[in-house]
């Protein structure tokens, strides 16, 4: 069993993996007050569920932009597991080129959602990931990771704006029926939702008007990736929420013996 560990500024995304098959999956809090023997407990209680233990992990791999976390997540895989964890970074062989100015300020999380996203669904690419921030990736045909774009998250806009404006409320994040709200909630929603939607098709088919990426292949990923209204003419192909674990593995894969 490999466990493959997504560390992001809200989530601590956990996968489980037989062979190459994803068997679970669980999301946890990113607490930096958390210690390693409390990330130790939680991620003991997760894996009883499916009767595996400890003993059962042959391998860690972790992805990780929350620095903070770092030392106590490789603490609790070497205390509890007695493996310490492949850390994803840019000197890794990830199996795709990074064109990045400055590689080392790309943050693991495109690293593993590209890499998945190219040899479960080749290239050219395109993939958005809507986290605490929305991230767009443009992948050509041989693997090469060009850039991209990074925008406000869902989540984070919509907190910005709820913590702005006084007499705004905390809503429910959904797909509203009409883009035309009729009381202040509704407004709320139909501005993130089709906010987003705009930005979205808006920056994809400029990236699709880059040389090498007129047939992309849109991948969308991340919780909050259904609030983007969907429709026939939609520029998203594919949604797969358990990209990031998916690459987590196939980078372990190519690096294990090393």
């Amino acid at each position: 069993m490999i466990l493959a560990l997504d560390i992001g500024n809200t989530n601590i995304k956990i996968g489980m993996f037989c062979g190459d098959k994803l068997m679970d999956s669980w999301r946890v809090s990113t607490l930096s007050s958390r210690t390693a023997d409390e990330f130790g407990m939680i991620l003991f209680d997760l894996l009883a569920t499916k009767n595996a233990t400890f003993d059962d992990v042959e391998g860690v791999i972790m992805s990780s932009v929350a620095p903070s976390m770092n030392y106590t997540i490789e603490h609790m895989c070497r205390y509890y597991m007695h493996k310490g964890p492949i850390v994803v970074n840019d000197k890794l062989d990830t199996g795709i080129k990074l064109m990045y100015r400055n590689p080392e300020e790309l943050g693991s999380d495109r690293i593993i959602d590209c890499v998945a996203a190219y040899y479960l669904y080749g290239g050219p690419a395109i993939v958005i990931d809507f986290g605490s921030a929305t991230t767009f990736n443009a992948i050509t045909a041989k693997g090469e990771f060009l850039g991209g774009a990074i925008a406000p998250g869902i989540k984070t806009a919509t907190e910005s704006l709820v913590n702005t404006a006084a007499k705004l409320p905390r809503i429910e994040l959904i797909s509203p029926e009409s883009v035309i709200g009729r009381n202040t909630v509704e407004n709320m929603q139909s501005g993130i939702a089709y906010g987003f939607t705009g930005l979205v098709d808006y920056i994809v088919r400029k990236m699709k008007m880059c040389d090498g990426l007129e047939n992309a292949k849109v991948i969308a990923t991340g919780g909050l990736s259904e609030i983007v209204v969907r429709s026939d003419d939609s520029v998203i192909n594919i949604t797969d929420r358990a990209l990031a674990l998916k690459g987590l593995k196939i980078i372990y894969d190519r690096n294990k013996r090393k």
